[in-house]
């Protein structure tokens, strides 16, 4: 028997139709991990580990189930079959449940979006890149102590086929470095890190850029006071402002939509952004950190504007809450259950991060939020931060132990782009202003 995963989970499949499933697809994923971590020039952790996953889904008429395992076993097929139909039998009808219509027919792959890449660090290449990163943020003056220097390799081989005659596979691999130090002594001590991420390794950053890096954003935070309490303009680092489009992608996710548990449901079609500002998912972008050429369903993936001008103009939707909102789908679901847009952007303004900020006598740079209370429903929005205080338009004294508080409807239509968008994560955005914000401090 052939050990291809492709031919395994074909077999798998047709064994589910056999066996009596009206639609069936499966979904499998293997992944491999290398890592390391250096810690004042020490190996504190070393790690190599591989697994795989296996998911089942199998349609009876609207009764549905999905199983899953954790190795591409041909001697457990009929175990997983026979198990996934006995719960899809038992549980309710879902009238929206179903294979997507728009799933791709024949076979799809990557080509063209450049994600797999050839380098293969060996444990010494990596203890080496860890160690220069910690090296070159321990070499800061001020910087006193180090939490530790890490890098790593992965890669992912993902195949996924469904019974209405789609298949695919795809790989990815990924590189990153990263470094956190500490700054000062005792009970001032300050805390800061930096990172690359990135799918192939000639696109990484140098690892002792990042380290010097991370220790003169830690020596920068020496010292903090805490922001006087009233209504500043706020200035997101785009280290932080990516989390706003996260709270975005919650709020068009197209299942809190159809449950109505979203501050934008009644939005579409409206003005929810200023003019001239538009926000993009694109899982084809070349080399990007969350692209991928098919969802989870096997829909063919492609750019989707989620605002434009301002203007919200879709939701994000897999097959089941495109059922439930009478709307096509448009290729963003996830094996979660939910739809998902990992590879979020903000297109850029034109003001520089200094030119956002030259016109401000007093407002607040945020380089790091905590906690998080947002209410989905309503939009009200309270993080706690730290970062620096602005005066006279430039960057002053370091802050800390504040609160910024807001509505998400208020302070998306108040917000202004800079022009520093750089792809360093799944979700990326430029340096972002928000005008009004309501800080609790000293």
């Amino acid at each position: 028997m052939s050990t291809d995963p492709l031919d395994l989970i074909g077999t798998l499949i047709a064994k589910a139709r056999a066996a009596g499933a009206d639609a069936v697809d499966a979904a499998y994923s293997a992944h491999t991990a290398h890592g390391v971590q250096i810690r004042n020039g020490k190996t504190e952790d070393l790690e190599r580990s591989e697994t795989c996953d296996l998911g089942l889904r199998v349609f009876l008429g609207r009764q549905s189930a999905t199983v899953s395992a954790t190795s591409l076993d041909p001697a457990r097929f009929d175990a997983l079959v026979d198990q996934a139909l006995a719960m899809a039998r038992v549980l309710p009808e879902d009238p929206y449940a179903g294979l997507s219509p728009q799933t791709e027919q024949g076979f799809v792959d990557a080509a063209g979006l450049d994600l797999l890449d050839t380098a293969r660090p060996d444990t010494a290449t990596l203890m080496d890149r860890a160690r220069a990163a910690e090296d070159a943020a321990l070499a800061v003056k001020g910087v006193t102590n180090s939490s530790g220097g890490s890098a790593s390799f992965g890669l992912a081989d993902i195949v996924l086929m469904t019974s209405a005659g789609f298949s695919g596979r795809y790989a990815r691999s990924s590189h990153s470095v990263s470094v956190s130090v500490l700054a000062g002594q005792g009970t001032g001590m300050q805390r800061d890190y930096d990172y690359d991420a990135t799918v192939h390794l000639s696109d990484l950053a140098d690892a002792a850029t990042i380290g010097c890096s991370a220790g003169e954003k830690a020596v920068a935070r020496l010292n903090p006071t805490r922001p006087r309490t009233g209504s500043l303009p706020v200035v997101y680092d785009p280290r932080v402002s990516s989390s706003l489009l996260g709270h975005l992608a919650g709020a068009v996710n197209g299942s809190a939509i159809a449950r109505g548990t979203s501050f934008l449901k009644e939005k579409m079609g409206q003005r929810i952004l200023p003019e001239g500002v538009d926000i993009l998912d694109d899982p084809t972008r070349l080399r990007g950190l969350s692209s991928r050429p098919f969802d989870g369903e096997g829909v063919r993936c492609g750019e989707l504007v989620i605002v434009r001008d301002g203007v919200l103009t879709n939701w994000a939707l897999d097959s089941r809450s495109a059922r439930q909102l009478g709307l096509p789908g448009n290729g963003r679901a996830s094996r979660g259950g939910s739809p998902s847009l990992g590879s979020l952007y903000a297109r850029p303004g034109a003001p520089t991060p200094a030119e956002l900020m030259a016109d401000i006598p007093e407002g607040i740079y945020v380089t790091e939020l905590m906690g998080s209370a947002i209410n989905g429903l309503t939009g009200d929005y309270s993080r706690g931060a730290s970062g620096f205080m602005i005066r006279g338009g430039t960057l002053a004294e370091p802050v800390a132990e504040l609160t910024i508080a807001g509505n998400l409807n208020d302070m998306f239509a108040r917000l202004i782009l800079a022009n520093d968008l750089v792809f360093r994560r799944g979700i990326n955005a430029p340096t972002i202003r928000i005008e009004d914000m309501m800080i609790a401090g000293a």
